[in-house]
């Protein structure tokens, strides 16, 4: 049975072993450190919502941030939109985490008054790719080494 529910700072060492389970499977370009976790996830002022999916075991096998987009942001997306990141661990691929965890992203986005949502993926992450386009994501521009995707909040 997946849970799923808002992250809190103690999940802040769960959350870095996903990631880091994701790099040691090759799908993440660099490891994480508990540090960086709350710094990018868990304690921005930016944040709208960060939820975290619990296998039946309690163990937290996936997340997704979704933060507002402020002036000068890494990805080029435009001010007031929402910036959504998605991680799931490899072992839990393919069980209706990433859907779960969007269900309940979205509730927050419409909540915050979200029009837009922008998930810029890497070019070269075809798994990325696909699960935003499941999700209902279309591409609407691709800078170089990355194929950004919009969602339209309705």
């Amino acid at each position: 049975m997946l849970k799923i529910r808002t992250a809190t700072l103690d999940d802040a060492a769960a959350m870095t072993a996903v990631q880091n389970e994701i790099f040691a499977a090759g799908l993440r370009k660099t490891p994480r450190d508990i540090e960086t976790i709350l710094k990018v996830y868990l304690q921005r002022e930016d944040n709208i919502e960060c939820t975290v999916a619990e296998n039946s075991e309690g163990r937290i096998i996936g997340f997704q941030s979704l933060t507002y987009a402020r002036p000068g942001n890494p990805y080029g997306v435009a001010e007031g939109w929402g910036i959504i990141g998605t991680h799931v661990s490899p072992t839990a691929a393919r069980q209706g985490v990433g859907s779960g965890l969007f269900r309940a992203t979205l509730v927050a986005a419409k909540a915050a008054g979200l029009e837009n949502i922008d998930a810029s993926i890497g070019a070269d992450n075809s798994l990325g790719q696909a699960y935003y386009e499941a999700m209902g994501f279309r591409t609407y521009r691709t800078p170089e080494g990355l194929v950004c995707k919009v969602y339209r909040v309705e």
